[in-house]
């Protein structure tokens, strides 16, 4: 995966797609398998922003029965199941516990009921998944005894249980994006990152493509498609304002995670905690989620009113939602010190409550631009992690429809993504292992990231996590797309997605690009600066 921009603007495209975060990527995936001319260009990294953002959980729907919607829980259930067998070495099944307080209608029989629903609506959620480690089991409640045995220090009162059932968890969001992007490359599409779209062609109002500014140059061209997607999720308000009258405006909400320095339950279940924030009309679910050695807590939204350029994540948002998990279970007693990174996205919000906080928005959106006078814009706003393959399926169809063509039948269910080309994912780690150097631990989180690409980064000769690293950072450069070292620590490794990476880490990933892209003393150190590192003959700082 190389970035060619004379391959953008030497060609028309059938669909050109703005934005590289999960929904961009799998639309740009899908019309490339249905034999589409595909490009794509995020203005900044690929899967930089929001789609960074999350539990990491693929979520089977079962909170839609509380309204009925069993369409949506279909939904949900069968993009888990495609998810596992596209990206098995990504998406593996997640425990998750819902502690039981009190009997009937809010109780433990009513979750008994819920847990047999689910199974009924999901009969079919291990269909076509042959590797075992993938397999869904029924949902069980655990009594009172088992329930405090997994959450110790849990609020006795009315405690009558726990109801367990499975979802998924993704090990790296960051490289299922990539992976995406990359699959789609691989079939046929152009791809660049670092490339902003600064204003549309048109003929007449027809859009006919975009003009592009290279932001690590500077250089501006053109990108000539038939189409152009706008899925750059919070900023679409921004792309549309290019337009000489551009659409109402899509309001977005604040969205805080936080990632601890260890692991607040010694469970491998995800923990639903109900917080009863005073302003709230209700309670809410805060979840505990272990995740590579460690725990995520989240999540907090709120209203965001600052401009999208300028948002960012306050020190009073992060005290509140330590606030709300202490308060919801009084034993963790968490403080700043105890997080070791804080996730902050946006999400698409339909209004605001009586108390004053976001209602998000609960279903997907395609508009087409053509009823405001541009026709060949699209813009795509999708709102679940889990269903962004499914919702790029729609987009595609509705394409071909739009163009009176009768659409190619979608295979993207069933193709492996890059690196997910395994039958059985614990075979697949057990062989490596026995061919590697390197710990058990290390090689299975290697092969996690990298699935069955693993043989391409790394040679059998590797021996230290010194060498490892190297070959990870070449690989990010040579191979995906790699411009920073923010790519390279954030997104291509798993260096820095869980907390701060040690600072001779940082220094290695800084010096291995410096020599594979020619970087002068000036540039390696205003690219280690965000983190606090100066190169090694200065004195460090934090």
């Amino acid at each position: 995966m190389q970035r060619d921009l004379q391959a953008l603007s030497n060609q028309g495209f059938d669909l050109l797609v703005l934005g590289g975060g999960i929904q961009g990527a799998c639309v740009a995936w899908e019309a490339t398998l249905r034999g589409l001319s595909v490009g794509l260009i995020d203005k900044s990294d690929f899967g930089a922003a929001t789609s960074a953002n999350s539990l990491k959980i693929i979520h089977g729907g079962l909170r839609y029965l509380q309204t009925a919607d069993v369409r949506r829980m279909r939904q949900s259930i069968r993009e888990r199941q495609v998810l596992m067998r596209i990206a098995p070495h990504l998406i593996h099944p997640l425990p998750i516990l819902v502690p039981t307080y009190g009997h009937g209608l809010k109780g433990k029989e009513a979750m008994f009921v819920a847990l047999k629903l689910n199974d009924l609506i999901s009969c079919d959620r291990n269909h076509n998944l042959s590797d075992p480690q993938k397999q869904i089991p029924p949902g069980q409640i655990l009594s009172r005894q088992r329930c405090q045995q997994q959450v110790p220090g849990i609020d006795e009162q009315g405690l009558t249980g726990a109801a367990t059932f499975h979802d998924a968890q993704v090990y790296n969001s960051e490289r299922l994006t990539l992976s995406f992007i990359k699959s789609a490359t691989q079939a046929g599409a152009t791809v660049a990152n670092y490339v902003e779209a600064t204003g549309f062609l048109r003929t007449g109002n027809q859009i006919k493509g975009v003009s592009a500014k290279d932001s690590l140059t500077g250089d501006r061209f053109d990108i000539q498609a038939n189409t152009v997607i706008n899925t750059s999720g919070p900023w679409l308000n921004q792309v549309l304002e290019q337009l000489p009258e551009s659409p109402a405006h899509q309001p977005f909400a604040k969205a805080v995670n936080v990632i601890l320095r260890q692991p607040l339950l010694n469970s491998p279940y995800a923990v639903a905690f109900k917080s009863s924030p005073k302003a709230a009309d209700k309670p809410r679910l805060l979840f505990v989620v272990p995740w590579r050695g460690t725990s995520m807590v989240g999540t907090l939204y709120s209203v965001c009113e600052r401009h999208l350029d300028s948002w960012q994540v306050h020190e009073t948002e992060i005290h509140t939602l330590l606030e709300q998990i202490n308060q919801a279970y009084p034993p963790a007693q968490l403080t700043r010190d105890d997080v070791a990174f804080v996730h902050g996205g946006l999400l698409p919000q339909t209004g605001v409550d009586r108390s004053g906080e976001p209602i998000l928005a609960k279903r997907y959106s395609i508009q087409d631009h053509r009823r405001e006078g541009y026709p060949g814009l699209l813009s795509v706003t999708g709102v679940k992690y889990t269903t962004s393959r499914d919702v790029a399926q729609k987009v595609v169809d509705y394409l071909f429809k739009s163009w009176a063509q009768t659409a190619p039948a979608s295979c993207s269910a069933t193709t492996p993504l890059a690196g997910g080309a395994i039958d059985n994912i614990e075979r697949w780690v057990e062989q490596a292992i026995h061919h590697s150097q390197l710990d058990p631990a290390t090689t299975r989180s290697l092969v996690y990231n990298y699935g069955s690409d693993y043989g391409e980064v790394f040679e059998d000769d590797i021996t230290d996590l010194d060498q490892v690293l190297a070959a990870q950072v070449r690989y990010a450069i040579r191979s995906e797309m790699a411009q920073t070292l923010q790519d390279v620590i954030l997104r291509r490794t798993d260096l820095g997605s869980a907390g701060q990476p040690d600072k001779t880490s940082i220094r290695l990933c800084a010096q291995v690009m410096a020599q594979e892209l020619g970087w002068s003393r000036t540039r390696t150190q205003s690219e280690l600066r965000p983190f606090g590192v100066k190169t090694s003959s200065e004195t460090i700082t934090r």
